[in-house]
């Protein structure tokens, strides 16, 4: 048996781990399929490296998610708590259940039925976006990759005109990183939630929540109110993911010029270019931890039951096991049989997948034809957020 001390670790509070994740945990890839996360204050974390074990282990029953994979902020109000446990950390039937409710409305069809409602969100703040120049520039993501997903997640779960002004609020708190701005919103959140439900339970529409009603009347009550509610709040917050994905994507779209003209060139590599943009800067860079049920041996090393596993995305996507030249980004790449882990893996793959990549398309697709002259308004620019878990930008300035 392999002793832990031999195997690698990475300390997260690395200013290099933070500044190029790729690399970094690329180096360690190549050491070892399994590396230990390490940094003050925290417990140690296993890692998996590797494409296809952590294909493996995302897909694998014996590791599971909870509540301890998730930091949930102390304060929360004691009537807030029933609605704080979300699908995401259940397993089993229970998940089963929930998802299966849930997942007609985030099919790939009706991701491509959706695209109608998402185009005239896109255009209004693509309208928008020269009214917020500030000294020949405007910052993209504040004024359009941020919006963007709580306005279309929004449309499609069902929350009325006259409350999207505060989902924007409570949107942006989460884009930002699930610190005290939403602590602080969380029992705001609960009532919009409840708000919504009662709004659609007096009138009935084309949405999720809609859907989520006729579920219940037809499933004999199994959904109870509290897990309508809880589904409702975090699938509207949960749908902010598209935030960095787009704004990841324009910037590397811009520091490509040979792929950006490429992809002008031919609208129809839109599609692949999305998936490429996910793999290459998609903003995930380690998978919820989850915990293992027993205790389970991996590549010589026991991992005891409970202790925290996670997958290195950003490390796993630039594995030349699974990508032909994977530190290359090719719009062109034909998605192989092993596919980018972006959207995780196994029962818990992203359940918004589909709706992700359906407005990063549109947005990217009608930001390129509005604006044939977008540019980074300073190379050196724009800063990112050291943020261990999420590749993500503290702003995006860009001259029209």
């Amino acid at each position: 048996m392999t002793d832990v001390s031999d195997v690698p670790g990475i300390d997260l509070t690395d200013p290099e781990v933070l500044r190029d994740p790729a690399s970094a945990y690329g180096r360690v890839r190549e050491l070892s399929p399994l590396a230990r996360l390490l940094a003050p204050g925290m417990r140690p974390m296993w890692v998996l490296t590797r494409h296809e074990d952590a294909r493996a282990m995302l897909s694998d029953p014996r590791f599971e998610l909870g509540a301890d994979s998730f930091t949930r902020p102390p304060g929360i109000p004691e009537h807030c708590l029933a609605y704080m446990r979300t699908m995401q950390e259940m397993e089993g039937p229970e998940h089963a259940r929930l998802r299966r409710l849930v997942s007609p409305a985030f099919t790939p069809r009706r991701a491509v039925d959706f695209r109608p409602r998402i185009e005239p969100i896109v255009e209004s703040l693509l309208d928008d976006l020269p009214n917020h120049a500030e000294g020949g520039s405007v910052d993209l993501l504040a004024h359009f990759a941020r919006p963007l997903p709580i306005e279309v997640i929004c449309e499609l779960v069902g929350i009325a005109e006259t409350d999207r002004p505060r989902w924007r609020e409570y949107g942006a708190a989460v884009a930002a990183g699930w610190g005290q701005a939403f602590a602080d919103a969380i029992p705001g959140i609960m009532e919009g939630a409840k708000a919504a439900v009662a709004s659609r339970k007096a009138e009935l529409g084309d949405d999720l929540i809609s859907d989520l009603i006729r579920a219940q009347a037809d499933d004999g009550g199994r959904l109870g109110d509290a897990e309508m509610v809880t589904l409702v709040w975090n699938l509207v917050l949960a749908g902010q993911t598209p935030t960095n994905l787009i704004a990841n994507a324009v910037e590397t779209l811009l520091r490509h010029p040979g792929q950006l003209a490429a992809l002008r060139e031919d609208a129809g590599l839109m599609p692949r270019a999305v998936e490429e943009l996910t793999r290459w800067s998609g903003p995930q860079l380690l998978s919820i931890p989850r915990r293992p049920r027993e205790d389970v041996e991996m590549f010589g090393v026991l991992i005891p039951k409970g202790e925290p596993v996670t997958a290195s995305v950003v490390s796993a996507n630039r594995d030349p096991r699974a990508f032909a030249d994977p530190d290359r980004f090719d719009i062109s790449r034909v998605a192989g049989s092993s596919g980018h882990l972006g959207y995780a893996h196994g029962p818990h793959f992203c359940l918004g997948a589909s709706l992700a990549r359906a407005q990063t398309e549109v947005a990217l697709a009608a930001l390129l034809r509005r604006f044939p002259d977008l540019s980074l308004a300073d190379a050196q620019a724009p800063g990112r957020v050291p943020d261990p878990g999420t590749w993500r930008l503290a702003s995006l300035p860009v001259t029209l």
